[in-house]
C-alpha cells in the first residue's frame, strides 16, 4: 500500500506537470481559441468513448441526468474558450496568476450549493487574493483583457469543480467525463455552425498544430483525467488539492522556458502572483487542520 502511495503521489506530480504544459500548448498552437478548444474536446471524446467501449462500461443514465451532464460539459468548454482566449491576448504567466483564483470562487460557491455556512477565514484570504490581483493589475496594465478573461476562466473553473463534486457522489467519473465532453462538442458545434466557422479552411491545419492537437486532446486531457481518477484511489484529497496548486508554477516556468523574453515578468507582476498562490495554498491548510480539529 505504501509503494502505490508513493506511485501515486510521483504519478500526480507528472500530471500536473501535462496539466501546466497545457497552457504552453496553447501558446504554440496558432489556431484561435474557439477552433482550438473544439478540436481539443473532439479529440479527447474520440478517446474516452474507444476507452469506454474497450472497458465495455454503460453509459446510459436518464435523460434528467444526461442534461445536468451535457450542461457541465458547457461550463468547461466555456472555461477552456476563456482560458485559451486569455492566452492568446495575454500571455501563460498572467493567465496562469489569474487562474489560481478559482480556489477561492470555489469557497464562495460551494456554500451556495452545499448550504454551508461561510467560513471566516476563507472571506479574509479571499481579501488577500484581490491585493494580489491588484498588484498585477497595476504592473500588468497592458493585459487587462487577458487579466478579466483568465479570472472568468477561474470561475467558470471553480463552478465545474463544484457542480462535478455533486455528480461524482453518484456516478463514475468517466462517464461523466465523456457526455460532458459530447455536451461542450455539441454547444460549440451548434455555434460553429451558425457562425459559418467550419468553411474548407477551417479543416487545413499545420502539421505542427496538428501534433500539438493530438498531444493537448489525447495527453493533457483524456489520458490527464483518466489518471488523476485513478491516483485519487490512494491519496488523500488534501494531498491532491496542494499538489494542483503547483500547476501554475511548473506552467509558468514552462512558459518561460519555451518562449522566453516574452514570458518574463516585472518583480512586481511575480510578488502579485506568490501572493494569490500562498493564500491558495494557507487555504488548503487551514481546512485540512479544521478537518483534523474535527475529527
Amino acid at each position: 500500500m505504501q509503494n502505490d502511495n508513493i506511485k501515486s503521489y510521483v504519478h500526480l506530480h507528472l500530471i500536473v506537470f501535462i496539466w501546466g504544459f497545457t497552457a504552453v500548448l496553447g501558446g504554440l498552437i496558432t489556431l484561435q481559441a474557439l477552433p482550438l478548444v473544439w478540436y481539443r474536446m473532439m479529440i479527447a471524446l474520440s478517446l474516452i468513448f474507444l476507452f469506454l467501449l474497450f472497458r465495455k462500461r454503460p453509459v446510459a443514465v436518464s435523460g434528467k441526468v444526461a442534461t445536468g451532464f451535457l450542461l457541465g460539459g458547457l461550463v468547461i468548454a466555456l472555461h477552456w474558450l476563456t482560458f485559451f482566449m486569455a492566452i492568446k491576448v495575454s500571455n501563460i504567466s498572467v493567465t496562469l496568476a489569474c487562474l489560481s483564483t478559482g480556489a477561492f470562487f470555489a469557497s464562495f460557491l460551494e456554500p451556495i450549493f452545499y448550504g454551508r455556512k461561510m467560513i471566516w477565514y476563507e472571506v479574509l484570504f479571499g481579501v488577500i487574493v484581490v491585493i494580489g490581483l491588484g498588484i498585477i493589475f497595476k504592473v500588468e496594465g497592458n493585459y487587462v483583457e487577458g487579466i478579466v478573461l483568465a479570472l472568468i476562466s477561474a470561475f467558470l473553473s471553480a463552478l465545474f469543480s463544484v457542480i462535478n463534486g455533486k455528480f461524482a457522489q453518484k456516478h463514475e467519473a468517466s462517464v461523466i467525463t465523456f457526455y460532458e465532453l459530447l455536451g461542450g462538442v455539441g454547444f460549440l458545434t451548434l455555434y460553429m455552425l451558425f457562425s459559418g466557422y467550419f468553411t474548407k479552411d477551417f479543416f487545413i491545419l499545420s502539421m505542427s498544430d496538428c501534433i500539438w492537437l493530438l498531444v493537448l486532446g489525447s495527453i493533457c486531457t483524456a489520458y490527464a483525467f483518466l489518471a488523476s481518477v485513478k491516483v485519487m484511489k490512494y491519496l488523500s484529497p488534501y494531498t491532491v488539492m496542494l499538489t494542483i496548486n503547483l500547476e501554475p508554477i511548473y506552467g509558468i516556468i514552462l512558459a518561460v522556458l519555451v518562449f522566453k523574453e516574452k514570458e518574463k515578468m516585472s518583480s512586481s507582476f511575480y510578488m502579485g502572483a506568490a501572493i494569490i498562490l500562498l493564500t491558495v495554498i494557507l487555504n488548503g491548510v487551514a481546512k485540512n487542520y479544521k478537518k483534523i480539529k474535527t475529527n
